[in-house]
C-alpha cells in the first residue's frame, strides 16, 4: 500500500522537496513521452534520486503519474463535499463560480492541455492510469457539481426531472471540446465560456 505523500515512515522523515522533484520530473516525461515512453528509472534520474526512493514513495508507474497530473491542476480547485455540505444553491454556486477565473486560467495553459491529450490518449492502452485519474481528479470535482445541481432542482431552479448525470456529462463534454479545437481559446475568452457553460446547466445562476 503507498503512502501518502509527506506522511513520516521508518527511519529519517519524508522530504516535500524530494516528493515535488519526482512529481514535476513525472509530469514533464509523461507530457512530453506518453505513458509508454516513461519509466520510473527515467524518472528517478530527472528527478536526481534512486528508483528505490520514487518506489517507497508509488507502488507504480500510474499511481505515480496520477498523482502528477494532480500536482498540476493549478489554480483548478478541489473542494471536499464535507467543506459543501449543508450549503444552499446560492452558497454552493458561488464558490463554483468563484473558482472560475483561476480554473480558466489553467486549462488556457498549453502545458496543462498537452498533459489532459496524453492522459485521454491513454484511456485504452493503459486503463489502470485513467483510473486514477478519474478517482484523484475528476471524481472530486464531479460531486460538486452533483450537489450544485442537486441544490438546483430542490430548490426549484431546475425542473425536478433533470438527469442530473447527463447535465454533468454535457457541461464537460463542451468545455474539453472547446480545449479540443485548433485554435484554444485563451484565459479570458475560456472564462467567458465556462461562465456560459455553466450558466446553461444551472450550476451558477444566469448574471
Amino acid at each position: 500500500m503507498t503512502a501518502p505523500a509527506g506522511q513520516r515512515g521508518r527511519g529519517r522523515p519524508r522530504d516535500p522537496r524530494t516528493d515535488q522533484a519526482i512529481l514535476a520530473a513525472a509530469l514533464e516525461l509523461f507530457t512530453e513521452h506518453g505513458h509508454a515512453g516513461t519509466s520510473i528509472e527515467q524518472i528517478a534520474r530527472r528527478a536526481g534520486v534512486g528508483k528505490l526512493t520514487v518506489y517507497r514513495r508509488w507502488g507504480s508507474k500510474d499511481e505515480l503519474i496520477a498523482a502528477a497530473v494532480e500536482s498540476a491542476r493549478g489554480e483548478i480547485p478541489s473542494p471536499g463535499i464535507g467543506d459543501l455540505d449543508g450549503m444552499s444553491y446560492a452558497e454552493i454556486s458561488q464558490v463554483i463560480a468563484d473558482a472560475l477565473p483561476g480554473s480558466a486560467r489553467t486549462l488556457a495553459e498549453p502545458g496543462y492541455r498537452a498533459m489532459l491529450a496524453q492522459v485521454f490518449g491513454s484511456s485504452v492502452t493503459h486503463p489502470g492510469l485513467m483510473a486514477a485519474f478519474w478517482n484523484d481528479h475528476v471524481l472530486p470535482r464531479r460531486r460538486t457539481a452533483h450537489l450544485a445541481l442537486s441544490r438546483a432542482v430542490d430548490e426549484g431552479v431546475l425542473p425536478p426531472e433533470t438527469d442530473i448525470e447527463a447535465l454533468i456529462d454535457m457541461t464537460v463534454g463542451a468545455v474539453v471540446y472547446r480545449l479540443l479545437r485548433p485554435e484554444p481559446p485563451d484565459a479570458d475568452q475560456l472564462l467567458a465560456y465556462l461562465r456560459s457553460v455553466y450558466e446553461q446547466a444551472g450550476m451558477i445562476p444566469r448574471r
